[in-house]
């Protein structure tokens, strides 16, 4: 696919993020998957969850290699592809913290058909939280590479892991706002398994971020949260999650357990 045919996407990707009606993803994880979300006709982008990518490998998220993750990637693509839609439906990927050479990470990804990411300011080799300017440096450089590679409207999803080390909303807006300057499309936020995130807290981040904020569908409910005014909603490995609960209760009831 050519860079400008890329770029489009990119713009469709980035205006598909709006507050009050956001993009609703349902995260996928290997060729099936794509093809199955984006050969529904309400589908309008496809997201993949590093999680599931790395659980289909045999092995955990955190020690997925770029290698890894890029191979999961092109998988999804492939889906795409079998599906028709690998030119009309943009493509974002969990690509975790850009690994050591986020720069160099972005170009691969792109050159399969990536228009937008997920960026994380968790650093993956030893699993601590980089610091704001290191963090915000990353994603200036994520995004110099996809101008580079012809592709300058590329989406990233900024992701702060802030609520898993101590941190509080206020860490969360402090990080969020540096952030959208460099850049950033839309910052996501999570509890980290360690902060259940409350519709108030919700209300004050869309308002520090301008509506440029994408959480997970959690116990607010996709309902709750577009009310709210987020401008991206994902689910994560839980389709991966589920898919797999099917696969079981399926295999039971053909009397193969």
């Amino acid at each position: 696919m050519s860079s400008q045919n890329l770029n489009n996407l990119a713009v469709k990707l980035k205006e598909l993020h709006v507050s009050g009606n956001p993009l609703l993803l349902a995260n996928v994880w290997d060729a099936s998957s794509a093809q199955a979300i984006a050969s529904h006709t309400a589908t309008m982008a496809v997201a993949t969850a590093s999680y599931a990518i790395a659980a289909t490998q045999g092995i955990e998220d955190n020690d997925m290699t770029a290698k890894q993750n890029l191979t999961g990637v092109r998988n999804v693509v492939a889906g795409l592809r079998k599906a028709g839609k690998a030119d009309s439906i943009p493509l974002s990927a969990d690509l975790q913290d850009g690994y050591d050479g986020p720069g160099e990470t972005i170009k691969q990804a792109i050159a399969l058909g990536v228009v937008g990411c997920n960026l994380e300011d968790v650093d993956n080799t030893n699993h601590t939280l980089r610091s704001i300017d290191d963090a915000s440096n990353r994603i200036s450089t994520v995004l110099r590479a996809a101008e580079d590679a012809g592709v300058p409207d590329f989406v990233v999803n900024a992701r702060t892991d802030v609520l898993g080390y101590g941190g509080n909303i206020k860490d969360v807006i402090e990080r969020g706002k540096a952030y959208l300057e460099r850049g950033a499309t839309t910052v996501f936020v999570w509890g980290v398994g360690k902060w259940d995130i409350k519709e108030e807290e919700v209300e004050e981040m869309v308002a520090a971020f301008h509506g440029n904020l994408a959480v997970q569908s959690g116990s607010i409910g996709i309902k709750g949260l577009t009310e709210l005014g987020v401008s991206r909603i994902s689910v994560g490995p839980a389709l991966w999650r589920k898919s797999n609960s099917v696969l079981v209760e399926e295999a039971q009831k053909m009397g193969l357990f």
